[in-house]
């Protein structure tokens, strides 16, 4: 956690809300993958699932369908952003996300500004909030904003008249990873029935998913942008992990909560795997890494046990070995390189809602516009 005044805290912020207060658990009746949903609200910040009903949701995955065919192309580049300007602002280490909204951005023809802590007046006491200011003074339109605070990129959100993207605040939430994750799945399932993402298969495929998010989810952000997206959405999550690594209240989260993993496997349509944060303390909570992989690690013999078309999902980075054996991570069922290359069209997506303007092209109109089939 930073000792930085300026990144206090929020107290609303520090603990999300539970996802049983952020609207019906269901899909709308406008999430489906046909028309736009007529009660989503210009974006104005992207800071916690909580900003997003299922309407919301669906919209921005429509959205990603569109620009996900830009990212296909041999020159994968629009001017939907240009004149724009996007500062990458992380306070900590990133390699999948940092350059996936840099990569997102530039795409689009936006400017980016990259702000690296290690190099900045940071190092010489410079406050979060005069380091934010002194750039936004330059003439900014975003901040994509990663800090070890909860409620930071909130923080930022108020000193500022520039757009904020939460890419990750502490144990707080993240939820482009929660939006990546669902584009992911949506996909995969429509794939699998041989029907077209967006087109034939919308958020409607989420209800009565059963999910199991297995791992640290007390140190987790991903966990808490995760299980609010797919509550959201009508699935259904279970947590599974120690008992120590629960976190310290599941109040209104909606989850079940399972310590046995070879109970749940059989069960489940999506694996979803966490990373063992030893960077965030999870070493005091477990005798050893050896006995978490024993217990809840998904080996090949455990992924054995799982249904035919269920999937394997790890935010990243993998501890191989740990949460996660080799020949698991490089099956057909895992998902976790298509989630990387999902997180860049996911990102373009939020980063053109939050700046296209009021007058932008709706997703079908975006989608005709840049010839994508079906749209």
């Amino acid at each position: 956690m930073s000792s930085d005044p300026a990144a206090a805290v929020v107290a609303a912020a520090t603990s999300p809300a539970p996802p049983a207060a952020r609207g019906p658990a269901g899909p709308s009746p406008t999430s489906g993958p046909v028309g736009r949903p007529e009660t989503v609200a210009p974006m104005r910040h992207l800071l916690s699932m909580a900003d997003l009903d299922a309407a919301g949701i669906a919209h921005v995955l429509r959205v990603t369908d569109s620009l996900g065919e830009v990212v296909r192309r041999s020159i994968p580049r629009v001017p939907a952003l240009r004149g724009r300007t996007v500062v990458s602002l992380f306070a900590e280490e990133s390699t999948r996300t940092r350059l996936s909204f840099e990569t997102a951005a530039r795409r689009m023809s936006a400017d980016v500004l990259t702000f690296s802590a290690a190099t900045s007046s940071a190092k010489k006491g410079e406050s979060l909030r005069d380091t934010v200011e002194t750039i936004a003074a330059m003439g900014v339109d975003a901040f994509v904003v990663r800090h070890g605070a909860a409620g930071a990129p909130t923080q930022v959100a108020r000193w500022v008249d520039a757009h904020v993207v939460n890419a990750g605040d502490g144990w707080h939430e993240h939820p482009t990873q929660a939006l990546l994750d669902c584009y992911t799945i949506r996909q995969f399932r429509a794939e699998a029935e041989g029907r077209t993402v967006g087109t034939e298969v919308g958020t409607e495929c989420f209800e009565g998913l059963r999910v199991a998010v297995v791992g640290d989810v007390r140190h987790s952000r991903v966990a808490r942008s995760l299980v609010i997206a797919l509550r959201t959405l009508g699935a259904r999550a279970t947590v599974v992990c120690p008992g120590t690594l629960v976190p310290p209240s599941l109040e209104g989260w909606g989850v079940d909560v399972c310590h046995d993993l070879d109970a749940v496997l059989p069960e489940v349509d999506v694996v979803y795997l966490l990373r063992l944060q030893l960077e965030r303390g999870t070493g005091s909570y477990l005798p050893s890494a050896r006995e978490y992989s024993a217990g809840f690690g998904l080996t090949a013999r455990r992924a054995a046990r799982l249904a035919p078309g269920a999937m394997v999902m790890h935010p990243g980075p993998m501890n191989r070995g740990v949460e996660i054996a080799d020949e698991v991570a490089d099956m057909a069922r895992s998902l976790v390189l298509r989630q990387v290359a999902n997180g860049v069209a996911v990102r373009m997506a939020v980063l053109y809602l939050l700046l296209a303007g009021p007058d932008a092209p709706d997703a079908e109109e975006l989608g005709r516009s840049l010839g994508v089939v079906g749209a």
